[in-house]
């Protein structure tokens, strides 16, 4: 496998960091439009395996299909990993088709909101651009692995996981993301500091929300919509989480069965307002305007005004946690209400890593997806959703090989706050796991009165 990465940001040098400990691939190409920040993740790559010789680095405009195409033949790439902003998404995906090569992002393609009803129906969804190309990728055997990063990506894995080893019946697949994260300053002082990319975060929180039923099919509703009061595990705690347009609504339904799907985010109120005042004064806009005689997207201007995120890890503390809660009947008929997740704490990143833990638990999820289609345990072809796949070779490599421990809750029906029973099913592997939360099961009724 010879990997042609573009972006080397938190996210891309967070992956190349855990990409250098392992050994499936034969060659690195970390690329990005800033040269210079392509050879200092390659460096710092490099830097964790004495003898690392399969890293380089080069410049590429991520806006140009064909430069991507030339990349990828120049250096005879067998998979492009995208890890740029997903506005990059349809070049970097055209341009990976052209030269041969698979594909994997962990974003899909942009939506465009409907013109009359933005707050009804959809327009264009997230991922339809490339799902309309799933028949040229089919037919030339080549696959396409889009939404592959925690949320998406991890995310999905659980709810195939759960479809196929927890549950006869789903009434709804819930993503629900929180965290306990604080970002300070050097007195003290907590900041505003987004932990992830503040261009794609705009895109996501401001966007109308979609949500999936099986009656409706997909359809909006308005920003922050139908908040809730959701108590995430490990410490974090309870957290309000309102609905945000996000990957996993576009891609459970298409794979697997259920009545509903949800995705809903804990951004707290200090955020959403920040969120409200940047549309209200249009510095949401990605159309260009002119300032001083400069052509400048406003939304451009804010993310780069604001820390990097791949920067604030020394000044974080706290947790970060990813995960589906999942609802229905259980394999014996009996109502199950189960959380499956994943929490990551900063602490230990920037020990091992020194990365900060948002980006570093969205990095780990494409480089375990690689080692999988490598080996041969993961393959298909077209358009697919980690859904398509396995769940149980990914979950144990996560938990094992790569020892980032992944965990179920099982909850009472209709008390998404409670928490029952936890499995810790990440470093034992999955089968463990499985007989684990047997054993939880029956020590105490999940569908307990609440």
């Amino acid at each position: 496998m010879r990997i042609l990465m573009i972006g080397a940001g938190g996210v891309g040098s967070a992956a190349a960091k855990l990409l250098v400990e392992r050994d499936f691939f034969d060659a690195l190409v970390i690329a990005d439009y800033d040269a210079d920040r392509a050879a200092a993740s390659a460096q710092a790559a490099t830097a964790r395996r004495p003898g690392e010789s399969r890293v380089s680095s080069a410049q590429i405009d991520a806006s140009s299909a064909e430069a991507v195409t030339a990349l990828a033949r120049e250096h005879g790439i067998t998979h492009v990993f995208n890890a740029v902003d997903p506005i990059f998404n349809m070049p970097v995906f055209d341009g990976a088709f052209a030269a041969g090569a698979d594909y994997l992002d962990m974003a899909m393609s942009l939506s465009y909101k409907h013109p009359d009803k933005p707050f009804e129906e959809c327009g264009v969804k997230l991922g339809d651009a490339q799902f309309a190309k799933a028949k040229e990728w089919e037919g030339a055997g080549r696959l396409a692995l889009i939404g592959i990063g925690v949320e998406p990506g991890l995310s999905d894995v659980f709810a195939r996981y759960a479809a196929d080893h927890l549950f006869s019946e789903i009434d709804e697949f819930g993503t629900r993301d929180g965290a306990n994260l604080v970002v300070r300053d050097e007195q003290g002082n907590e900041i505003f500091a987004p932990s992830f990319s503040m261009w794609t975060t705009i895109e996501e929180c401001l966007n109308p929300p979609v949500i999936w039923e099986k009656d409706r099919g997909w359809f909006t509703t308005a920003p922050f919509s139908e908040p809730e009061v959701f108590d995430f595990p490990e410490g974090i705690g309870p957290v309000e989480c309102v609905n945000v347009e996000h990957e996993e609504v576009l891609l459970m339904p298409r794979f697997l069965d259920c009545k509903r799907a949800t995705f809903k985010y804990g951004l707290g109120d200090e955020f959403i307002n920040i969120l409200k005042v940047l549309h209200t004064l249009g510095l949401d806009s990605t159309e260009k305007v002119q300032v001083k005689g400069v052509q400048v997207s406003p939304r451009d201007v804010v993310a780069a005004v604001l820390p990097d995120p791949a920067t604030v890890g020394p000044q974080m503390t706290g947790k970060t946690c990813a995960g589906v809660y999942v609802t229905g009947k259980g394999k014996d008929g009996q109502p199950r209400a189960t959380y499956l997740y994943h929490v990551v704490d900063n602490e230990v990143t920037m020990r091992d890593y020194d990365t900060q833990c948002v980006v570093w638990q969205t990095a780990i999820n494409p480089v375990v997806a690689l080692e999988l289609l490598a080996t041969g345990v993961w393959n298909g072809k077209g358009v697919l959703g980690p859904e398509a796949f396995d769940a149980v070779p990914f979950l144990d490599l996560l938990g094992g090989d790569y020892n980032s421990a992944w965990g179920m809750d099982e909850r009472g029906l209709g008390c998404a706050g409670h928490s029952n029973d936890r499995v810790d099913a990440g470093r034992t592997g999955v089968a463990d796991g499985r007989r684990a939360q047997h054993r939880a099961s029956t020590r105490g009724d999940p569908r307990g009165d609440h």
